[in-house]
């Protein structure tokens, strides 16, 4: 739903009869503390009364209430705070969305905001908007970004402004989503006219800024950015607050900022433009450590204040996303989102109220998301007409020469990459693998464009000896992106992803040894939350086994595609340098 379309049946006259004493609340909590987010005080001896969805009165009952008739919550002095919200994650990654949302409001997490950029170049608008249908007339509400699309694919870069357009007009969409900045001062003819078209609709640019800084930060600044949440360090956010964009604090599965920004609270400056995010959680973590209230816990033990805490993970977000008439806070006229925790130094709800219902208690949902019966399109996005060979993953050199100097991907960490040169021997026409020299190889296949299209690299570091491993879940593209010590295990377990239609999958010795399945576009699980992380752990510990020496190997795997970390990276049309945006091949 858009903000305006939940005004639209707001009983306003319900709502002021309630508020003057004149009809009776349909729940109340008493004897409650409440976080006040607007004023920046903890309120002692307070009650709310909630009508249907909405908040009545906050304070003193405006008179006595009759038990009979309200359903009382007595919070015997524990405290009330608003319902947190994410501003920036990723559902449309690895969790089935209705799973994902379930354990997500279980710890007080009402609203989120989610990129869709994953399901654009899978499936194109449709996809988009098939992704959108998932989440609407849910017990939590989710609003969403529009897809910038930078890609290192020609296939995949960029949405034509029309389409753009339509996207911006669904309902829930707030903005356009992250665009790598390195992208948009590179290709400004692909990316400023979706800025111009996202602004002219009124919307917001959601912005992705790692790694800028002085004249390359403000030219992405006066594009009209007007959030990051890429900032490492306490100095990295401050210079993006000093430009007028709201930082969001990132602590989640993919970084873990938090620790390093939080010396920001001694600097002396305004917090309100401080927002706290996950940038998307894995599975294993959602139900281990849980989702925004861990995120709040982690703040007040960084030294943030309680109230503080709060703030950025409720008003602070709501007001960059100009949601702050609806969400955001605890006060008459908001929806009525709220969490009982014990005192505001704890963050662990005891009961979650969304909308004006109790969805969860003691850790345990009270109310079930709704399932989203996918279309055909999305649930068949592996569209390679036949099966590859172990020769297709062959690199052929047509000249005599004894060797050969190739541009080889060099994983110098588990996410970031360097461009190596080096010689390497050519045996019968063909460039091996030098397990010996830590170099394998790598493959990115298109799967929706130009299905069955490759190229086929060579990546050194990643610590494989053996077997084969492969996700379609690849980021900012449609390709399936797979490593290798064997061409024969690479071929299988591409054509194991074909045949399940998406997922992740770690072949050896010609046998699948683990896999995980992801059907809906090739990038969501359809089993429950948990059952999806015991796979996937299987997965994890099976690519160890081959020799992976990284904690995370399919985000090791899945980035080898991404547009936006540093800075060798692999598509269907060959190797991109992500310092200057162009397209190599592999010989020098």
């Amino acid at each position: 739903m858009t903000v305006s379309s939940y005004f639209q049946n707001m009983p306003l006259a319900a709502l002021t009869r309630v508020a003057s004493g004149l009809e009776d609340a349909d729940l109340a909590i008493l004897n409650a503390r409440i976080i006040n987010v607007y004023s920046g005080e903890i309120l002692d001896n307070c009650s709310v009364g909630i009508k249907g969805e909405w908040i009545a009165w906050v304070g003193d009952a405006p008179k006595k209430v009759d038990e009979t008739l309200t359903r009382v919550i007595d919070a015997s002095g524990k405290t009330v705070v608003p319902g947190f919200i994410d501003g920036h994650t990723h559902m449309a990654w690895l969790s089935n969305p209705a799973d994902f949302m379930e354990t997500a409001m279980k710890g007080g997490t009402t609203t989120l905001i989610t990129e869709t950029m994953e399901t654009f170049p899978i499936v194109g608008a449709d996809g988009v908007k098939d992704f959108l249908a998932a989440l609407r007339n849910q017990p939590i509400k989710i609003f969403t970004t529009a897809p910038a699309m930078v890609s290192i694919s020609g296939k995949t870069k960029g949405v034509p402004v029309d389409v753009l357009s339509d996207l911006l007009s669904q309902e829930g969409m707030l903005g356009l989503g992250e665009s790598y900045w390195q992208a948009v001062i590179q290709e400004p003819d692909i990316y400023l006219p979706m800025f111009l078209q996202t602004m002219s609709c009124g919307k917001l640019l959601e912005g992705h800024s790692a790694g800028a800084g002085g004249k390359k930060l403000m030219a992405y600044a006066a594009a009209g950015i007007s959030s990051c949440h890429e900032p490492i360090t306490a100095e990295e956010a401050l210079s993006r607050l000093r430009l007028g964009i709201y930082v969001m604090i990132r602590e989640g599965s993919i970084r873990r900022d938090l620790a390093a920004i939080s010396k920001i609270k001694d600097f002396g400056i305004h917090s309100r433009r401080l927002i706290l995010a996950t940038d998307g959680v894995s599975p294993a973590d959602l139900l281990e450590k849980g989702y925004m209230e861990y995120v709040v816990q982690k703040a007040i033990d960084c030294g943030f204040d309680a109230v503080t805490a709060v703030q950025m993970a409720t008003l602070n977000v709501a007001e960059h996303f100009g949601l702050d008439a609806l969400v955001g806070g605890i006060a008459p006229a908001k929806h009525a989102d709220m969490l009982i925790i014990p005192d505001p130094g704890t963050i662990v709800p005891e009961i979650v109220i969304s909308r004006g219902r109790v969805v969860a208690e003691n850790g345990h949902a009270l109310a079930q998301p709704r399932k989203h019966v996918f279309s055909h399109r999305s649930l068949a996005s592996v569209q390679i007409p036949e099966p590859l060979k172990a020769a297709d993953f062959s690199i052929r050199f047509q000249g005599a020469a004894p060797t050969v100097r190739v541009r080889i991907i060099d994983q110098i960490t588990e996410l970031v990459t360097q461009e190596l040169q080096m010689e390497m021997p050519v045996t019968v026409g063909e460039i091996p693998a030098d397990i010996r020299k830590d170099i394998i190889k790598v493959a990115a296949i298109d799967r929706v464009h130009k299905p069955g299209k490759r190229f086929v690299g060579l990546i050194r570091g990643t610590g494989m000896t053996s077997g084969a491993f492969a996700s379609s879940a690849a980021w900012d593209s449609a390709d399936i992106i797979v490593v290798g010590a064997s061409d024969a295990d690479m071929a299988l377990a591409v054509n194991r992803i074909r045949e399940i239609q998406g997922g992740a999958v770690v072949c050896d010795q010609n046998r699948v040894v683990a896999e995980l399945a992801l059907p809906v576009m090739g990038l969501m699980a359809d089993v429950p939350l948990a059952e999806m992380a015991r796979q996937l752990a299987a997965v994890q510990t099976a690519a160890g086994h081959l020799g992976v020496r990284f904690s995370d190997p399919l985000l090791t795997l899945v980035t080898l595609t991404g547009a936006a970390i540093p800075y060798l990276r692999i598509c269907e049309e060959g190797l991109v340098n992500l310092k200057n945006g162009k397209t190599t091949g592999l010989w020098i």
